[in-house]
């Protein structure tokens, strides 16, 4: 799934459970490179989480162990 204009109807469990997982991997990619290049613009865990909507803790447990270098 690589259009969201394309969404399965929910009335389809099969197809539209299908769908959120892709769209929460799209999603978690998406955070990792943000977050990668964020850091490297020189944000603090603390803008971070700000802007993720997260403690500054949580955003930092989630992403940290993540080789952002890979991602950018």
């Amino acid at each position: 799934m690589d259009d969201l204009r394309t969404l399965p109807r929910p009335e389809d469990p099969g197809d539209a459970l299908a769908a959120v997982v892709a769209l929460r991997r799209m999603a978690d990619q998406l955070e990792q490179r943000a977050v990668g290049h964020a850091l490297k613009q020189g944000w603090s865990w603390s803008q971070i989480a700000e802007a993720l909507g997260v403690s500054k803790q949580a955003a930092h447990k989630r992403l940290s162990g993540i080789d952002f270098n890979n991602l950018i």
